[in-house]
């Protein structure tokens, strides 16, 4: 589990196919502080576990389908990639529950800058547009950020200095390509009333059912 805090950029140092999937390893310093094997890290928000570390980096497996279903894919030697550790459990709380299980790839389709701030719209797939709305939060590469508007195909971010230059969407321009986790709360109740729906509606006597049974 996840704040969607970022504690640091790290940089990719190289990227490897090996005969389970790919090899990542990434220059670090902070996240390192306290590192284990077998540790979980958020690398642009994705969940990854630490498979070896030395002083000043350290690598992780990503199973093929990890690397075609995010931003990952897009990325290469030297690209920057948001870091954070998990969540202690005596620690401050400062953004929202993330989890690190990406639900889609979104595209930067315009970016504006108003006095202090950037402003992002970012475009991203028509089954995961209700769970953005108006003041709620989602995960933008791991990063915990704050909706600000809504259409029907996109929403809007407000980044403010801070989050510019502490994590990697400060650098990203229009084109590039997002990982984006909705807010893991809304999907769970979207989830539940789905499934009482669909029960009430399995157990209710229609006339087409009726019909079908001679009634």
């Amino acid at each position: 589990m996840f704040t969607g805090i970022i504690e640091e950029i790290g940089k990719i140092q190289s990227v490897k196919e090996s005969a389970d999937g790919y090899v990542l390893r990434i220059e670090a310093e902070k996240v390192l502080q306290d590192v284990h094997l077998g540790d979980s890290i958020s690398v642009n928000g994705i969940c990854l576990t630490v498979a070896t570390y030395e002083p000043t980096s350290f690598t992780v497996d990503v199973m093929p389908e990890t690397l075609r279903h995010t931003n990952l894919n897009s990325l290469g030697s030297g690209d920057g990639v948001n870091l954070e550790r998990a969540m202690a459990a005596g620690g401050r709380f400062g953004g929202h529950f993330v989890s690190g299980h990406i639900d889609g790839v979104g595209e930067i389709v315009k970016k504006t800058r108003k006095q202090n701030a950037i402003y992002y719209e970012i475009k991203a797939q028509e089954e995961l547009q209700p769970y953005f709305m108006n003041k709620g939060s989602v995960a933008v590469d791991g990063t915990s950020l704050t909706i600000f508007g809504v259409t029907d195909t996109t929403f809007t971010l407000s980044l403010i200095p801070h989050t510019v230059e502490e994590s990697v969407l400060g650098k990203k321009n229009t084109g590039d390509l997002v990982n984006i986790e909705c807010d893991m709360l809304v999907k769970y109740m979207d989830n539940l009333l789905q499934r009482r729906t669909n029960e009430r509606k399995s157990g209710s006597l229609t006339e087409e059912f009726l019909t079908e049974h001679g009634f």
